[in-house]
């Protein structure tokens, strides 16, 4: 497929949008547009929902069993997703603050 087509008349624009929409998830586009997102299935993000789930059932279950004595066990991490932050780490990475919340002159501005 020639993308110059388009330019020359013999590719639509309708199925110019059709083919740039339905690229293949390893497309050089799609890595472009959507970063480590694009190597992400389904079954790999199901797969990383059941890891967590378990880590925090694990979790759960090692808490109610611990002496009350001993120091309870540390929440499991979730596994990384493409595109979500790291975990914030308090000693070396602390979060951003909070923004000021919007005052009525921005609210007003937004909505007129």
């Amino acid at each position: 497929m020639d993308l110059l087509d388009w330019h020359r008349g013999r590719l639509t624009s309708r199925r110019l949008a059709v083919l740039v929409k339905h690229m293949p998830r390893d497309s050089a586009l799609t890595h472009e547009l959507h970063g480590e997102e694009a190597e992400w299935s389904v079954t790999d993000h199901l797969l990383a929902a059941a890891v967590d789930h378990l880590a925090a059932a694990n979790w759960m279950f090692a808490t109610v069993n611990t002496d009350e004595s001993a120091d309870a066990p540390d929440p499991p991490l979730p596994v990384p997703r493409p595109g979500d932050p790291a975990p914030a780490d308090a000693t070396t990475n602390p979060p951003p603050p909070e923004p000021d919340p919007p005052t009525h002159a921005d609210l007003t501005r937004f909505f007129h």
